[in-house]
């Protein structure tokens, strides 16, 4: 694949135990050519986990992408009406986040950059990972999926014995989504045994 030129907004929410598996998307998508913007949740700029430290993750995407993280609500503002990005995409979406977009509450950084992007009829790509994928938040994944320029990374069931509920989407399908995405297609199918990757 080719992104030779290609503005990509890249935001990062507050599922943690995703965030390794992103990274070397982002690194796919730089070594491809594209020029990502980072956009990180209050989540990941604030919350010490055992996954890793705000700094960790803000140093990471720093030096992978080369750019400086849009961490606010009037830093993410701009990216409609100066039509900053080609496409967005979110990975992880949390399920948090995907209840506020589908509820119109832009009250974050990375809510912001996806309604900025919307209003220009841009395409944003969302991965989804979220424990209440099949309880609260499916109403939310629903309406979503039938929202003009949303497109999914195709998601599965990661631990349907444990956690039936908990949908994550195939983080090595990022890329493939992004590309059809750029052409107004979904990447199908959709819906796919998750296998643990």
């Amino acid at each position: 694949m080719d992104f030779t030129g290609k503005k990509i907004g890249f935001a990062l929410t507050g599922s943690h135990c995703t965030l390794d598996k992103v990274m070397p998307v982002m690194e796919e998508l730089v070594d491809e050519g594209a020029e990502l913007t980072p956009i990180l949740s209050e989540a990941v700029l604030t919350h010490e986990t055992r996954f890793g430290t705000p700094e960790k993750w803000r140093s990471q995407v720093i030096d992978i992408t080369g750019n400086e993280p849009i961490t606010t609500i009037p830093e993410a503002e701009p990216i409609g009406p100066q039509n900053l990005f080609d496409i967005l995409v979110v990975a992880p979406c949390t399920g948090n986040t995907t209840a506020k977009l589908a509820n119109a509450i832009t009250d974050t950084a990375v809510v912001m950059a996806i309604k900025a992007q919307l209003r220009n009829e841009r395409p944003v790509v969302l991965a989804i990972a979220t424990n209440d994928g099949l309880g609260n938040n499916a109403k939310n994944i629903g309406y979503l999926i039938n929202t003009p320029n949303l497109y999914f990374v195709p998601f599965g069931q990661d631990a349907p014995e444990g956690k039936p509920n908990s949908l994550v989407s195939r983080m090595d399908l990022v890329v493939d989504t992004v590309e059809y995405a750029l052409n107004g297609k979904q990447l199908q199918p959709v819906v796919i045994e998750h296998k643990g990757v």
